[in-house]
């Protein structure tokens, strides 16, 4: 593994995105529920931003689970995904996604789904490569890197089955 580019701890706080993104008729099914698809293409964009943002290198998705599908989404929802990095695990990088459609007319807001991915960072010649630590400043910091720290065990456990 590439130790490439060493960098400096980052807290979650500093990779954070959100995307914000109006659902349309061709996002849609003819009853106008948005596709699964559509949603998870924007919660893997939204944590590819974050995993890039957090490790300043490339990073591609190795795998998405405990995605939850909560609540519709409609045609003219407006789809908000907030995502944070959890975790860190030499390349690796656990992103958290939360999905909320709003309905702009009555102003409605409701959780719609969420999303664990994992990403790992790549060096310039595509092989992995170290991520920097997390510093972890708040108790939720502290709190999502111990769960994100057991469910990324879980997965490398499963991974060997």
């Amino acid at each position: 593994m590439s130790s490439e580019n060493p960098t400096r701890e980052k807290s979650p706080s500093e990779s954070h995105a959100e995307v914000i993104v109006r659902m349309f008729p061709s996002d849609a099914n003819p009853a106008g529920n948005v596709f699964g698809g559509e949603i998870l293409k924007h919660i893997d964009m939204v944590a590819g931003i974050v995993a890039q943002r957090h490790s300043q290198s490339n990073a591609v998705t190795v795998s998405m689970d405990s995605v939850n599908f909560l609540k519709p989404v409609f045609v003219g929802n407006v789809l908000t995904l907030n995502a944070r990095i959890n975790y860190v695990h030499n390349s690796s990088m656990e992103i958290e996604v939360k999905a909320e459609a709003e309905d702009i007319v009555t102003g409605i807001r409701t959780i719609t789904g969420t999303a664990f991915v994992t990403f790992v960072a790549l060096d310039k010649h595509g092989k992995p490569m170290h991520a920097p630590k997390l510093a972890l400043k708040t108790d939720e910091d502290r709190i999502k890197f111990e769960e994100g720290k057991i469910r990324m065990e879980k997965r490398l456990r499963n991974r060997q089955k």
